[in-house]
């Protein structure tokens, strides 16, 4: 096994602590793209936690079904791995068939897979951007058709759509993300209108700098500082666990007003950062860390 072939295993939340009631989704049936690991892992979780079974579908099905056993063991609630690429829909068609056939409905969609790298736009390939697009944009689109289409149409439920900050005001080197995640942002607020005569609502979750991220790891440099967080109007950034409560939120009936609008859970990082290019592309180039030459 490669290096590349390493699969990091996902963990539970040691002390969750319970905001809604814990049974508060029992009876519910989740389905979750990327949930074997970084942020949809914890959004299972939580959902788990609360009396949700659930769904679990990414492109490794070793990941999915290591996380499936580690979701259950922790939460005692049943968990589907499946393998799927989203950007195939006839792989899509069938996992939803078979989720159908194990729990005969899916209240909750979380249309979380993605791909993300740091690329400058001059630097940026066809095939890069293509790829970025189907993933997020085509993904979102096909997982949620396919759930709507076999479960949601005559039964209603609840789809959120992860998407980021990225687009607002145009960060260096995430063009390819950025506009995906301004496409499904477009997308949910269509998806709202036609389906909302039928019990479907459709958000968005938008989450800032968060700290327990392989995304962070990878994109942000890993190391979050003084300064960093100093410059968030809430003086943190924000951890799995948040957007997974931000999430159960939105399935719940204190939130039937929301659909086709977008949350922004970063604290309020978007309104401070600076954003200025010119700054930060002077700090990388000398080699100073991601995280930092955002600021």
């Amino acid at each position: 096994m490669s290096r590349n072939d390493v699969i990091h295993k996902e963990t539970c939340e040691e002390n969750y602590k319970y905001i809604f009631k814990p049974d508060i989704l029992r009876g519910k049936v989740a389905f979750v793209t990327g949930g074997g690991s970084g942020i949809c892992f914890t959004v299972t979780e939580i959902f788990m936690r609360h009396g949700c079974d659930t769904i679990i579908v990414g492109r490794n099905f070793e990941r999915v079904k290591q996380a499936s056993e580690t979701l259950t063991a922790a939460t005692g609630r049943k968990c589907l791995p499946l393998s799927v690429d989203v950007r195939k829909p006839q792989q899509i068609l069938e996992a939803v068939d078979e989720a159908m056939r194990q729990f005969g409905k899916i209240d909750i969609l979380v249309n979380g897979a993605a791909g993300n790298f740091l690329c400058p736009l001059d630097q940026m390939s066809f095939n890069a951007f293509r790829t970025v697009m189907e993933i997020d944009a085509h993904g979102t689109f096909n997982v949620s058709k396919a759930v709507y289409d076999k479960s949601m149409k005559t039964n209603g439920g609840v789809i959120i759509n992860i998407t980021a900050l990225l687009h607002l005001r145009g960060t260096m080197m995430q063009t390819h993300a950025g506009s995906a995640k301004a496409a499904i942002e477009a997308m949910t607020r269509h998806m709202a209108v036609e389906w909302g005569m039928n019990g479907v609502r459709v958000m968005c979750v938008a989450p800032g700098p968060i700290a327990d991220t392989e995304g962070w790891r990878r994109l942000g440099g890993g190391r979050v500082d003084e300064e960093f967080e100093k410059a968030i109007p809430i003086q943190r950034v924000g951890l799995r666990v948040d957007i997974a409560d931000v999430c159960l939120f939105l399935t719940t009936r204190g939130s039937e007003l929301l659909t086709g609008t977008t949350i922004f859970a970063d604290g309020g990082s978007w309104l401070t950062g600076s954003n200025n290019f010119y700054q930060a592309k002077k700090m990388l180039s000398s080699g100073v860390p991601v995280s930092k030459a955002r600021l």
